[in-house]
């Protein structure tokens, strides 16, 4: 079984692909519960046009369909930042088993920054939580990301 840094190693490699072809740095990636990689997911709004392509969202979807369920009880989600409201909805949705992420996301995080949705009364699943895995490095990412592309529209 591959710990929670391995795994997140993992989603870090997905958010700089992401990165290096224009979309905000973000890995996802969904084990099942024998510890076996299902799917993988990055960041992919700019690409495909769709605002609802966060990283989380293109692997849960990617797992729901191998899977053939939309439920993704006994999976673990890895993601590098934080979920939004968005994200955490859908994977409160899908009665995922953990949630593991990397870096805390101080403006738009549902999972305890901003928004606690999970622990919140009209929440119907209790999702375990485990975060802070790689924190350093998928911070790192996100803020070097965004370093560059300010810089490069200040050039245009």
């Amino acid at each position: 079984m591959k710990s929670h840094s391995e795994w997140m190693a993992l989603a870090l490699d997905l958010a700089r692909e992401a990165g290096r072809v224009g979309e905000v740095p973000v890995g996802a990636l969904v084990v099942d519960a024998a510890g076996a990689l299902i799917a993988t997911g990055a960041n992919r709004r700019e690409r495909d046009y769709d605002p609802t392509a966060h990283a989380e969202i293109v692997a849960m979807r990617a797992a729901c369909t191998k899977l053939r369920d939309w439920r993704l009880v006994g999976c673990t989600l890895y993601v590098t930042l934080e979920p939004c409201a968005m994200c955490a909805s859908a994977i409160l949705q899908s009665r995922l088993g953990l949630l593991v992420y990397g870096a805390d996301d101080p403006k738009a995080g549902a999972v305890g920054s901003v928004l606690n949705l999970p622990a919140s009364a009209v929440s119907f699943h209790r999702l375990p939580i485990v975060a802070g895995i790689e924190e350093r490095a998928c911070r790192r990412l996100l803020s070097d990301w965004f370093e560059q592309h300010r810089s490069r529209d200040k050039l245009l």
